[in-house]
């Protein structure tokens, strides 16, 4: 029985897996799709070059990406995803923004107060948390660390600030965001991602952090739900 009860183990954990891989590549091609009604070209469309390359660093087919891409050009199916930015409160009353992906809205909007409500959190209305964040670029570069000279080309290239935690990242104004980033890429930084991203101004501190983190992964776990971002310091 040992035995069996392993194999029945090891085949829930790989389901689990590829459950969680296909709910990515859905993310991946959805993101892929919308940034691609802006024109099918890497070298002149910025954000489908940013979609693309994270795509292929999580190992997505090819196949997918280019399926995506005709999707958002109008061709097939998913024409009618829409990129949607929803303000919330979470517990403790922490600002939530969370950005989704969707081809069908009153689904959307209904799991994610599901999830909300579960934790006592509900959505905001119209400019209650935004207010809270700035929009920024981030690059996650693929180091640990960096030596004098290169935070200095990083800086002199426009970067607002380099933060070095496992990996190094820079933050850049959104207007900067493009050039900052051919820029690095030309001087030979390896870029592991690249996002615009909500930056919380103010952090706030919360005493249940493990109520919260089950939050995030109950938003992340929603193939909806694209991105989610918080002022709570965890």
């Amino acid at each position: 029985m040992s035995g069996h009860s392993k194999w029945a183990t090891t085949k829930r954990a790989k389901e689990a897996k590829d459950s969680k891989r296909s709910s990515l590549f859905t993310k991946l091609s959805k993101n892929i799709t919308v940034a691609a009604r802006d024109g099918q070209d890497l070298d002149t469309n910025f954000k489908l070059r940013m979609a693309v390359d994270k795509a292929k660093t999580l190992s997505m087919p090819k196949d997918n990406i280019e399926r995506a891409i005709k999707r958002g050009a109008g061709v097939g199916d998913g024409a009618n995803i829409e990129h949607l930015v929803y303000e919330a409160y979470g517990p403790e009353g922490v600002a939530m923004i969370i950005e989704a992906l969707t081809d069908n809205k009153n689904r959307a909007v209904s799991n994610i107060k599901h999830i909300l409500n579960k934790v006592n959190g509900n959505l905001g209305s119209a400019g209650s948390v935004l207010w809270m964040f700035s929009q920024k670029g981030e690059l996650i570069l693929d180091k640990a660390t960096l030596t004098d000279e290169e935070e200095l080309q990083i800086i002199e290239a426009g970067a607002d600030d380099i933060i070095i935690e496992d990996k190094v990242r820079v933050l850049v104004s959104k207007d900067k965001f493009a050039h900052l980033r051919n820029t690095l890429q030309a001087q030979n930084f390896s870029i592991s991602d690249s996002n615009l991203i909500y930056l919380a101004k103010e952090h706030v501190e919360v005493k249940d952090e493990d109520k919260l983190i089950r939050l995030l992964d109950a938003l992340d776990d929603d193939d909806d739900v694209d991105n989610v971002y918080t002022n709570a310091n965890i």
